[in-house]
């Protein structure tokens, strides 16, 4: 299959762990940051083995052994233009194959790098472009750490925050300490954000719109507006946010449980889009026989807008200093078709991560996760009766009609730190009823992570 050239690679890999080398050695952390330049390389190398099936649609995963794999490498640049304000700008190089030559026949796909990979040849584009302001408003103070899109300083604990321009939703809403980047924590996308979260946003999941963040002591309030795709899943941004959004809105509660902290938020969303209806396109197809090869039924029944929704909880706590408990749930109402995300109208994630402190290595770390996606009754109908949408079809074209069952994932981790600002990551998911379908499967994906930052 088609691959990014293995020379540019290399060359690419020894060049970032270089100046990672002596970027750690030699710059200071500064208090307070009035500009920042950091740099990720992230490459993840994924293979599935062989798995039974009883048959295969449009739409399915290869039953077939497979290598696939995604490279990306990202500036985050930023600086302060006034007092309480920041802009960043991220520009992102980013290359790779999915399984199967397209992003099909799962749920919970098994790189949260994919969205952004478009082919073997690596493509530049603007992944964010922001403002952010703050309002201080008293009370006592606390100090914000250097990171990517993060500039150090003190803040009030007491204030508000306002996001506006080129970013993803995910940059502020659905936080999790243990379960939220796929280039340093769990990769599948079911680990980094709610499964069932259709956030509007396009087909790298980035989107223009804002989001406000009021903080008082331990409680935040969040609220926000995106843009979504033109089509369902396509990268063409619609700007009439007047008309077809995405909205948001989380409150968030700190707390310390036996001597240790946590957090718990509620997260509700509802999109309103040019979207299919399910029961609509179920009944295209019952009357157009011969045709559920194509996504023709959803395609042909959009039309005026239609409203999704959902609502979720994303809990994180630490067990000891070195051990970390997570848990995402989420119902949407499945109604319609996928907006942005992927193709889920419940979800399920819990799991625990592991500092390598325990074992005499600081900046290693272990994680074990379990996920249990799942249909509405309406999605369901329309796979069963042979419909074929964005993601999954197994039943589009083939003889026999869909056996649903739950998708369930477990994923463990090990991340090694190879020097300061290197992690090599080996990755182990088993996927039963991929699809959701319990005619095909289990698959056991194998996978290795290269990750650099400086």
């Amino acid at each position: 299959m088609p691959h990014f050239p293995l020379q540019q690679l290399a060359v690419s890999v020894l060049c970032s762990l270089a100046a990672v080398g002596v970027w750690a050695q030699s710059a200071p952390v500064a208090e307070t940051e009035d500009t920042t330049a950091r740099y990720q390389l992230t490459y993840n190398w994924q293979h599935h083995n062989a798995f039974k099936a009883g048959y295969s649609g449009a739409n399915s995963l290869s039953s077939q052994s497979e290598r696939m794999y995604t490279f990306s490498t990202t500036a985050h640049w930023g600086f302060r233009p006034w007092q309480d304000g920041e802009l960043y700008f991220n520009p992102e190089v980013a290359a790779g194959i999915p399984f199967s030559g397209n992003l099909v026949g799962l749920g919970g796909f098994t790189n949260g790098e994919i969205t952004r990979a478009g082919g073997s040849t690596p493509k530049l584009y603007r992944q964010r472009l922001f403002v952010r302001q703050t309002w201080n408003q008293g009370g006592e103070q606390e100090k914000v750490d250097s990171d990517f899109n993060q500039m150090a300083g003190l803040v009030d604990k007491n204030r508000f925050v306002l996001t506006a321009g080129n970013f993803s939703t995910l940059d502020v809403f659905d936080d999790n300490a243990y379960a939220k980047d796929p280039r340093t924590q769990f990769m599948n996308w079911g680990n980094w954000t709610y499964a069932s979260y259709d956030y509007a946003a396009d087909a790298r999941g980035f989107g223009w719109g804002f989001a406000g963040e009021w903080y008082q002591d331990n409680w935040v309030l969040r609220f926000g507006r995106m843009t979504g795709p033109k089509e369902p899943n396509g990268l063409p941004v619609d700007f009439a946010l007047g008309k077809h959004y995405g909205d948001q809105v989380e409150v968030e509660r700190g707390h310390m449980l036996a001597d240790q902290p946590g957090k718990v938020r509620v997260l509700a969303w509802r999109n309103r889009a040019q979207v299919a209806s399910f029961n609509d396109a179920t009944q295209w197809l019952q009357s157009h026989p011969g045709l559920q090869t194509t996504p023709q039924a959803l395609i042909d029944v959009r039309g005026g807008e239609k409203i999704k929704y959902g609502l979720g909880v994303n809990i994180e706590q630490a067990i000891s200093p070195s051990v970390g408990f997570f848990l995402r749930a989420m119902k949407a109402d499945g109604r319609t078709e996928t907006y942005a995300f992927t193709e889920a109208d419940g979800s399920l994630s819990t799991g625990l991560v592991f500092k390598g402190g325990l074992w005499g290595r600081t900046d290693d770390a272990v994680g074990v996760a379990f996920m249990r996606n799942t249909l509405s009754p309406e999605r369901r109908g329309f796979l069963a009766a042979g419909g074929m949408s964005y993601f999954i079809g197994d039943a589009a074209g083939a003889t026999q009609t869909l056996s649903y069952r739950p998708e369930q994932v477990l994923e463990a981790f090990y991340s090694f730190q190879m020097t300061r600002g290197t992690w090599l990551t080996a990755d182990y998911q088993r996927i039963q009823n991929p699809a959701y379908n319990a005619d095909r499967g289990p698959v056991h994906v194998y996978a290795a992570r290269l990750h650099a930052e400086f």
